[in-house]
This record gives structure tokens, sequence and C-alpha cells, in this order.
């Protein structure tokens, strides 16, 4: 029996771009098949928007195709709930990525 893990979305690109700034130790966690590899929705959220605004261009087929490219690669999606959204405005940390923020928090719930 495998691990859960919630991948932030960062990690998540380096897997889908192949990115050598993902290092071995995670690949080999996210390219387990005993391993359930958890995305959160803020990621979709995430990278939309940094689409949008000119900051990941190369995220085009990733906005377009998300279902598949998740679906394909096995993954969870995690959705944000009400719950998530509380503890990620109450998390008593000084950090202002909403996104950043998100994950922390659905990561501890």
């Amino acid at each position: 029996m495998g691990v859960s893990y919630l991948i932030d979305t960062h990690i998540f690109l380096w897997w889908l771009f192949d990115d050598p700034k993902l290092n071995n130790d995670c690949r080999k966690i996210i390219g387990n098949p005993d391993n359930n590899i958890i995305v959160s929705s803020v990621s979709a959220w995430e990278i939309a928007t940094k689409y949008r605004i000119g900051k990941l261009p190369e995220a085009k087929q990733v906005v377009e195709e998300y279902w598949q490219i998740l679906h394909q690669a096995k993954f969870i999606e995690l959705p944000i709930t009400t719950d998530h959204a509380l503890r990620a405005g109450s998390l008593p940390i000084d950090h202002r990525d909403p996104f950043d923020r998100m994950i922390m928090a659905q990561a501890e719930l």
C-alpha cells in the first residue's frame, strides 16, 4: 500500500515538463504507482492565472487539457472546501501567496 502525497503547483509542473529541478527522490515517489498523488484544485487556478498574465506561457496545453493530463497521470484532484478556505485565511504565518496558503491549509486538514 502506497502513501498519499499532496504536491504543490511547482512539483506538478516540474513533473509534467520533466524539469531537472525535480529531484530523483520526488520522481520516484510520484512515479510509484502504489502512491496516491494528490493535486489541489488551487494548482489549476494558479496555472491558469499565471498563463493568462504571461508568467507561464509554456502551460498552454496544461490549461487546455488539464483534466486529461490529471487523469492520464493518475493524479487525484483535491477540491477546495470551505474548511480549507477558512484555514488558509487563518494561517498564523506571514505568507502572502494565496495559492501556497491554500495548499498549506489543505495539507493540514
